[in-house]
């Protein structure tokens, strides 16, 4: 056997020392940092560091700042690790106005709440005051407005039930150019048809229609407006066919949209 590669204990027995030594102090310094780091946690979480110091709100347009984060329950004394955000989203979406909340915590202490709210179809008069109507259908009684609205349809003679629902239903199929020329639209019920309506639009002309087929027909009304005689205001009546009648004519004319429908 070649001497060379023998090795006594006595000279192994120093290499090991130093070895195990080495291991106990690695340990000791994952131990020791381990446990600054709990203590580190614990001051953290008991100081002002933890709490909410920041707290931002986007895509309110119906109610305040100040509303909002009164509803979502937070405040700057919440704790962030603590936030449930579906707790929150939860209390924030039970707003009617409010369709969707998405909240966000950002580190170190930072709480971003975004909105998604329904967008006001039109204004339901009662009386004085105009309440506004969501795209679901909800009416918000709680929030009448006195001055008359500009910037959605007024809804006149209307009661909750299938005739209102129809006609909300119908104005989430229009095209937003075609709900923004709307001025008011009249309930005129008759034996034989209780979803008939009467439009005043914002460009002078009056329509006569029914619900049954109010979407279909009104969706084109660029282009049966693009037709007449800007001069020359009248009523388009669009309950069965199409036509117009000025206010100083004695006969209607046929206007053409059937071909614009079927394209």
């Amino acid at each position: 056997m070649d001497k060379r590669k023998i090795v006594s204990i006595e000279d192994r027995i120093p290499k090991l020392k130093h070895q195990r030594r080495k291991k106990a102090n690695r340990r000791l310094i994952m131990l020791l940092a381990l446990f600054f780091i709990l203590i580190a946690g614990v001051i953290y979480f008991q100081s002002s560091l933890s709490k909410v110091k920041e707290i931002t709100v986007s895509g309110n347009q119906s109610y305040s700042y100040e509303h909002i984060v009164e509803k979502s329950g937070l405040s700057f004394e919440s704790n962030v690790w603590k936030i449930g955000k579906g707790e929150v989203e939860e209390k924030l979406e039970k707003i009617q106005e409010i369709k969707q909340a998405t909240v966000n915590v950002k580190f170190p202490n930072k709480v971003a709440i975004e909105l998604e709210e329904y967008s006001r179809l039109a204004y339901i008069s009662k009386g004085k005051n105009f309440y506004p109507v969501l795209e679901n259908g909800n009416i918000l009684g709680e929030k009448q407005i006195e001055e008359i609205p500009v910037n959605a349809p007024i809804l006149i003679g209307f009661k909750e039930g299938k005739v209102l629902d129809e006609m909300i239903a119908s104005l989430e199929k229009l095209p937003e150019v075609v709900i923004n020329s709307i001025s008011e639209i009249h309930s005129q019920p008759v034996k034989t048809d209780k979803y008939l309506v009467k439009l005043y639009m914002n460009d002078g002309f009056e329509v006569n229609a029914t619900l049954r087929t109010f979407s279909e027909k009104m969706a084109h009304y660029p282009s049966i407006v693009s037709q007449l005689d800007p001069s020359k205001k009248g009523v388009i009546d669009l309950e069965v066919g199409s036509y117009f009648k000025a206010y100083e004519a004695e006969e209607a004319e046929e206007v053409e949209i059937e071909k614009e429908s079927e394209q």
